[in-house]
């Protein structure tokens, strides 16, 4: 088994799901402040806002108590950090490090594919977060009308220590090397195998090497083995054409298919997209509902009464095809349970459920667009792997650079 991932069930551990910024933050930061030795932290996107200050001062603060702190974020999605809001982390001892800084052009970042799209945390390697949470006030219902619905997940137990495993791998592979990684996994705090729960988890990612498609597959899985019911939320869903041939064949053999999208979306490519699929889906039996209530960003799924999902992939070409992602596969009751009703919630006050009747009659032009979608759904997969697979790179941030100086431009809504 490669650092990189793994590919196992790990039984005997305590997941908690947590929703929304105001859950997330407040014990994410709690975290950080009591760590002992070490903290690391991967994110997609890092706002100067109340939430990314926040997260600085946690993180300076345990640099300063002597914990090896470490930082990535992404080259594109964290592009507008200033040098001022990077000094202050990296005089305290932060090690700051940019995922893929590319270059730009007149302004124009040049690399816009293959993104580190992850969010994960680990601290002491014995507590882990993984979910689709950025670092940004949009998480928060006091952001407004656009403040986004979202989940992460807590976990304790010996799954930690594979997802301990997978990030300073990632760092290593970035710049840092083999023997880097074997010194920095040697001196870490012995993991206990103990069980702390009763969750079997799967942490699987996906990257441009070896590990393209495993989420994909997992997902495929689930729909295939499902019994009873199924229900997806997901952001950007514009899925390839075999996970909406499972949806379907699940649906048509008697299983409640639900699928929950945006209905207010933070970009609008996002409900248009997922709308050109809604005749394929409905026609075959798949209950689809648009949240209404603000921008739905969750990366979500059950299958019958066990499997769960939580993690940043969304089902859309850059997710599946792309982007660099990670999520948690959950075998337990009680927590399926717990994300049923949250999103069994949603369903009921929150979203506008989707009907044949609500769409427009089906006419030349809609045949054709139609045709040209189930295409593009069934080869961009291939499409997608024809772009240039460049090696990440992870460059450590100076007090005086930015990650806009090397090839940023991105802004928080940029599929995150």
């Amino acid at each position: 088994m490669t650092a990189a991932s793994t590919r196992r069930w790990t039984t005997g551990n305590k997941v908690q799901l947590l929703e929304n910024g105001e859950q997330f933050f407040p014990r994410v930061f709690e975290a950080i402040r009591q760590a002992e030795r070490e903290v690391i932290v991967e994110t997609f996107i890092l706002v100067e806002d109340k939430v990314g200050s926040q997260l600085q001062a946690a993180l300076c603060h345990a640099a300063e108590r002597g914990i090896k702190v470490d930082l990535m974020v992404d080259g594109f999605g964290s592009a507008s950090l200033t040098p001022a809001f990077i000094q202050a982390m990296t005089a305290a001892g932060v090690r700051v490090r940019v995922f893929d800084p590319g270059r730009s052009l007149f302004g124009a970042r040049l690399n816009v594919f293959r993104r580190m799209h992850r969010k994960i945390v680990v601290i002491d390697g014995r507590l882990a977060f993984v979910g689709g949470i950025n670092y940004s006030a949009d998480h928060l219902l006091d952001f407004g009308p656009k403040a986004k619905q979202d989940y992460v997940v807590e976990l304790e137990g010996p799954i930690v220590a594979e997802v301990h495993r997978f990030v300073l791998h990632a760092i290593a592979i970035g710049g840092k090397g083999a023997g880097w990684f074997r010194r920095r996994l040697r001196a870490a705090p012995p993991q206990d195998a103990v069980a702390v729960g009763e969750a079997a988890i799967e942490f699987v990612t996906r990257d441009n090497r070896r590990h393209t498609n495993d989420i994909e597959r997992r997902y495929m899985a689930a729909i295939r083995g499902a019994r009873e019911r199924i229900v997806i939320a997901n952001a950007y869903f514009f899925p390839g054409y075999r996970l909406i041939k499972e949806m379907r064949r699940a649906a048509r053999r008697g299983v409640d298919v639900r699928l929950i999208v945006q209905g207010e979306p933070d970009m609008a490519i996002a409900q248009v997209a997922a709308s050109m699929l809604y005749h394929h889906l409905l026609h075959a039996g798949v209950r689809v509902y648009e949240y209404c209530e603000r921008p739905l960003h969750g990366k979500v799924a059950l299958a019958d009464d066990r499997w769960s999902t939580v993690g940043s992939s969304n089902l859309d070409p850059l997710s599946l095809s792309l982007n660099l992602e990670a999520n948690v596969i959950v075998r337990d009751r009680a927590f399926n349970q717990l994300l049923s009703e949250r999103l069994e919630a949603l369903m009921q006050h929150n979203c506008k459920r989707i009907r044949s009747e609500d769409l427009t009659e089906w006419s030349g032009w809609r045949l054709v667009r139609s045709f040209f979608v189930f295409h593009l759904l069934r080869w961009y997969p291939a499409w997608a792997g024809w772009l240039p697979r460049h090696a990440p790179r992870l460059k450590p941030l100076l007090p005086d650079e930015t990650p806009e100086a090397h090839g940023g431009g991105a802004t928080q809504t940029d599929t995150a």
